[in-house]
């Protein structure tokens, strides 16, 4: 069942917060925004390293590579029931813990310890990456796609800075590799002191009268399911595009330092999106046009690089583009689409442990599709038709509409 995202609105009522608690808050969730993705992005520069010290094989590095992918996927659709038991506060507070730990544990000095302390992390950050659109939804309903962009930005940012950090760091901290990827449970430290604060300090809550969101997740309903896929298809692409650009353009005849920029470059290019994309979104009364009109870009980008592969430049700065924006509807959809805290949670936890299985198969399907024909047309032409699936899926997911019940719609 589905009822109009307007009405809902007009149907919560809040108490506001202060102007420094809001500001209070707002630190909190970019700290934890901070901390989603730095302890996965410094594991990849790191890599070489860590197989010569461990003596791990291709294959081992990448079943180190795809365990986030996984544990984000078994571990997202257990979160709504975790955040509805302690509180969102309370949860996103444990999840903090518990990626400090698995941070730690990752750090020392076994093999087990490695791929056992990833997986703890992955839990962590599985549970902040569910539960903060609920946050959002219940603290920031007349903002989401801005908070949504901000915390994407920041995301954006620190990984950047990671993936570049880590080396050098490798070179001056006590324990190599293992220092430089232990040494980022301090900013996940900074996080949990000012949530922790910023949780008992922000006294406004959303109480929406008359909600009939799921208790459980929405499976039945077809509006959850159109969100769902909409974030699977984004991410599919997002994973392809950052697994095998360099790759992609190298064998075009670019060098490696230049497709490595490439790289950095659409990533530049997603954090100035991130942060103008709520004004494209906010001049619709639903989202859509953006959706469809943002998924047909990114088909273009791909086709692109397969037809004219000499202006490559043009061609990832059109995929930044294209995939910052779908990941932040992908991302609000989880918001706008719920009709209270718990419903995103919900939507959330469905969306992204679907979303990341599909997710994990991407760059594995673009690799064996490129190695079996002995070129990148076809593994292209498949993504191109990912971006118009894309394009369809956002028509239904960026109705003005949300999900209200367990219950065909």
């Amino acid at each position: 069942m589905e009822r109009s995202a307007t009405h809902a609105a007009r149907r919560t009522s809040r108490v506001t917060p202060s102007r420094a608690s809001s500001v209070l808050l707002l630190l909190g969730v970019l700290l934890i925004a901070a901390n989603l993705r730095p302890t996965l992005l410094s594991v990849g520069p790191l890599l070489p390293m860590i197989r010569a010290s461990e003596g791990l094989s291709a294959s081992g590095a990448g079943v180190l590579n795809a365990l986030p992918l996984v544990a984000f996927a078994g571990t997202s659709i257990l979160v709504p029931r975790a955040g509805r038991r302690l509180g969102i506060e309370r949860a996103l507070l444990v999840a903090l813990v518990v990626l400090a730990v698995g941070t730690v544990l990752r750090s020392l000095p076994s093999l087990g310890a490695l791929f056992g302390g990833t997986v703890v992390l992955c839990v962590g950050i599985a549970g902040a990456n569910v539960l903060l659109p609920s946050l959002i939804k219940r603290d920031f309903p007349a903002r989401v796609s801005v908070m949504t962009a901000f915390y994407g930005a920041t995301m954006t940012i620190v990984s950047a800075v990671a993936a570049g950090v880590a080396v050098p760091l490798a070179s001056v901290l006590p324990g190599g590799w293992r220092g430089s990827l232990a040494c980022w449970v301090v900013l996940t430290a900074v996080a949990i002191a000012v949530w922790a604060v910023a949780a008992t300090r922000v006294p406004g809550r959303t109480a929406s009268v008359g909600a009939t969101s799921p208790v459980g997740i929405p499976w039945r309903s077809a509006l959850a399911w159109q969100v769902t896929v909409f974030m699977g298809l984004q991410a599919f692409a997002f994973y392809v595009l950052v697994g095998w650009l360099p790759t992609l353009l190298h064998s075009y005849g670019m060098s490696d330092e230049r497709a490595g920029l490439m790289l950095l470059l659409s990533q530049g290019v997603s954090v100035v999106t991130y942060l103008l994309s709520p004004l494209a979104i906010r001049r619709f009364s639903d989202q859509r046009f953006v959706a469809a009109a943002t998924a047909l870009l990114q088909a273009g980008g791909w086709l692109g690089l397969m037809l004219a592969p000499g202006l490559a430049v043009v061609w990832v700065v059109v995929l930044g583009v294209a995939l910052s924006v779908s990941m932040v509807l992908a991302l609000s959809f989880f918001s706008l689409r719920a009709a209270d805290p718990h419903g995103a949670a919900a939507l959330s936890g469905m969306g992204q442990s679907l979303g990341y299985l599909l997710a994990a198969a991407g760059p594995a399907i673009f690799g064996v599709l490129g190695e079996v024909t002995g070129g990148w047309t076809v593994p292209l032409v498949i993504v191109t038709a990912i971006a118009v699936g894309l394009a369809t899926t956002g028509l239904f997911a960026g109705r003005d509409r949300q999900v209200t019940g367990d219950q065909p719609s």
